[in-house]
């Protein structure tokens, strides 16, 4: 968190003269709620989504529109397909189901989306994932049935 905070900082020092920008803040699921084993990455990610609700406040009136992203899955790189294959193995990425991962342009189109919005319509917050896989909910709450 410490790094969101000093880049944010750094970032609205160089945006405030020029009277506008944007500073964009990436979470996880984990920026909303915590999960067995995962007491560290939790906390630094509400951390960051408060750290972001703070400085939209602040920066917000000052036209620098701040945004926390939820990425809720992988970005297909190299770097995570190695990952994959050093945890998984070679067959888990060989038989990669579709829609684990999510294309680096899809990602960077919802990026880009946010930062062409009109002042008057700033989004806060961004949840973007693949669909689901399996008929699992993406939120483990009540799936939505059509009868």
């Amino acid at each position: 968190m410490l790094c969101g905070f000093l880049a944010g900082r750094e970032a609205a020092r160089l945006m405030l003269p020029r009277g506008r920008g944007c500073i964009f803040f990436t979470g996880a699921t984990a920026s909303l709620r915590g999960g067995v084993g995962y007491a560290a990455f939790a906390s630094a990610k509400f951390g960051l989504r408060a750290l972001a609700q703070s400085a939209a406040r602040e920066l917000g009136p000052r036209n620098i529109h701040v945004a926390h992203l939820i990425i809720d899955a992988g970005v297909d790189t190299a770097w995570v397909r190695e990952r994959i294959r050093e945890s998984e193995g070679d067959a888990a990425l060989a038989g990669l189901a579709p829609g684990r991962l999510m294309r680096p342009d899809a990602v960077a189109d919802a990026y880009w989306q946010l930062y062409q919005q009109p002042a008057d319509a700033w989004t806060f917050e961004l949840e973007i994932r693949p669909p689901p896989r399996n008929g699992e909910p993406w939120s483990g709450g009540i799936p939505f049935r059509l009868r």
